[in-house]
């Protein structure tokens, strides 16, 4: 084809980028050119094309070239005769470097999870298994999805501080799809029942009905978020779930001695709870007392109670063991993980709440299957001055039995309401307890409305953690650079989760269908499918971590926090500068 070349180029060899080696090919040049001219609208140029690749096989000096050699021949070549199709070959062969690159080390994440290797990758979640069929979906998607949002959603001063570990975008999968964790209101979704997206659950009517309920109530919450879940008032949720299994037992102890009031003492109790918070309390269990001598006065009424209390403890306990049993074999997400929960609990000072939280620290202390520790539910008791924290508290002996528990299963952890910086939110509802997570998330203060500073129905929208020792590493001492540092990656931060929060906040209700079409996400009651999350998601919050502080001091000062007084309050100036970035970004923003 090409009868001006008299060279025999038969000899020549190409190294490849993979080190093999093939034949010289002037027609592989003269395609890569043609599409440079093409991309630059130019058609007519076949007889340019061919002299330029002829130039190039021309100047070709030895047996063996890298293809990278010739490449670079063709852009010099081509940037002679017509820069502006220099330029457009130039972009392509730098898009192919990044779609080649990708490919390759895609391939060897790929290959690792296939190969289940004891890695980084597969051994980064402790709730979902590699070793699985769902799980290696899982993470095969997980690492397509994190490898495609570095390389075309972040920004690119963001990608590279995470590329280049100045700071870490934690769950870069989910970056495109939703937000972290919430703060489930188990007592309002459970009034009237709820869905899940197939078919309708009613109104649980048994503490066992309401146990399994709650269980399904963060593994549908968790197929939509990527973070844990937690229930805020969990035995304020479940006590209306013992009340009404006190009703039912006392009714099967009716039908043993056939009485046919039956059907009038259950509507009558039925009824009292509906307008009363308890019914196992000193008024409620007079009014037992006295719709039973109404209805059925031939009844041994105190040993019907009394059986009717046995049974229902028995029952709660039994609900308690089940939801321990469930959270840790239970699975989301498409059978890929175990729900990471947490439950907070310890103030109900009803009966009913009451016996909820001893028997679920009965059902803790006493383990799995085999008598293992359960991994799950993450468990919080919280403690509270008038509550359970003296002796002469009404609960007093429910801490003492959550100490207990602790000491032999490491849960609960303890929050303290009368700690000043939870204090200062509570007014006497269980809405304004503190509640956290499993992994310590706290959401309570609302700059965006400060009306609404509860827990229930809010959670975290994403994070982003900074590097504190790789800063303190670059300032070699210099306190002030490493101030300068910091200041520079927090507004980079707060940058990047705007970004973040903007990519969220265009979601529409539809696209999670329980945390905000069944409501339990904040004000979601009011939206429509089609609406956007955005002006709700407000209530949530972006947050800035950090790792590393002993290390940063060491680095800078040469002792760490635990070590003199001084370094302690050295350490605090960091965090407290931290801090105060952030509650000045968030009045700027009128931000959480």
């Amino acid at each position: 084809v090409y009868t001006h070349i008299t060279m025999d180029y038969t000899q020549i060899s190409i190294i490849k980028r993979d080190g093999k080696t093939e034949p010289f090919s002037l027609d592989k040049i003269v395609r890569a050119i043609t599409k440079a001219f093409r991309a630059g609208g130019i058609t007519d140029e076949g007889q340019a094309i061919e002299q330029i690749a002829s130039d190039v096989a021309a100047a070709i000096t030895k047996a063996e070239i890298s293809v990278e050699e010739i490449q670079d021949m063709v852009e010099e070549r081509l940037m002679k005769r017509n820069p502006s199709i220099a330029k457009r070959y130039i972009i392509y062969r730098e898009w192919r470097n990044v779609e080649r690159d990708r490919r390759s080390s895609i391939k060897s994440v790929m290959d690792g999870i296939v190969t289940v290797e004891k890695n980084d990758i597969n051994l980064s979640n402790a709730n979902m298994s590699s070793h699985t069929p769902a799980g290696q979906m899982m993470t095969f998607a997980s690492e397509i999805t994190k490898d495609y949002a570095l390389k075309y959603l972040v920004g690119v001063r963001h990608g590279r501080a995470h590329r280049d570990g100045d700071i870490h975008i934690h769950d870069l999968d989910f970056l495109t799809l939703t937000t972290t964790c919430c703060q489930i209101d188990i007592k309002t979704l459970f009034k009237g029942g709820f869905g899940t997206g197939h078919g309708l659950l009613r109104e649980p009517n048994d503490i066992r009905s309401y146990s399994a309920l709650a269980c399904i109530a963060i593994q549908a919450n968790q197929n939509d978020q990527h973070g844990g879940q937690s229930i805020p008032n969990f035995e304020y949720g479940l006590a209306p779930g013992v009340a009404k299994t006190f009703i039912k037992e006392l009714c099967l102890i009716l039908d043993l001695y056939n009485m046919e009031s039956k059907d009038a003492v259950k509507a009558g109790l039925r009824a009292y709870i509906e307008e009363n918070e308890s019914i196992l309390d000193e008024k409620g269990l007079a009014f037992v007392r006295e719709i039973l001598t109404q209805h059925a006065p031939a009844l041994n009424i105190d040993f019907a109670v009394k059986k009717a209390l046995e049974y229902t403890e028995k029952a709660t306990y039994q609900a308690m063991e089940a939801l321990v049993h469930n959270l840790n074999t239970m699975h989301s997400r498409a059978g890929a993980q175990i729900p990471f929960s947490s439950i907070n609990y310890g103030t109900d000072t009803s009966p009913e709440g009451r016996m909820v939280i001893r028997s679920l620290l009965l059902a803790e202390q006493s383990g799995l299957g085999h008598g293992e520790t359960p991994i799950f539910p993450i468990h919080i008791f919280k403690v509270k001055e008038g509550v359970n924290y003296r002796p002469e508290d009404p609960n007093y002996d429910l801490f003492k039995l959550a100490m207990h528990c602790s000491a032999k299963r490491l849960f609960p952890n303890f929050s303290f309401l009368d700690a000043p910086f939870n204090a200062q939110y509570y007014n006497g509802t269980p809405e304004s307890e503190i509640a956290y997570m499993g992994c310590r998330t706290r959401v309570m203060g609302n700059v965006y409305d400060p009306e609404r500073e509860i827990t229930p129905g809010r959670g975290n929208l994403s994070f982003t953690s900074i590097n504190l020792p790789r800063l303190a590493i670059r300032a070699k001492g210099d306190v002030d650079l490493f101030f300068d540092l910091l200041d520079s990656k927090l507004q980079l931060v707060t940058a990047q989760l705007d970004e973040r929060f903007e990519i969220q906040a265009r979601k529409k209700v539809y696209n999670a269908p329980f945390l905000m079409g069944q409501g339990v996400w904040i004000d979601s009651e009011k939206l429509s499918p089609t609406d956007e999350q955005r002006e709700v998601l407000k209530h949530g919050t972006l947050s800035i971590g950090f790792i590393g502080l002993a290390e940063t001091l060491t680095a800078l000062y040469g002792h760490h926090h635990g070590e003199s007084e001084e370094m302690q309050k050295k350490g605090l100036e960091i965090v407290k500068h931290m801090r105060d970035f952030c509650d000045k970004k968030s009045q700027e923003m009128k931000m959480n």
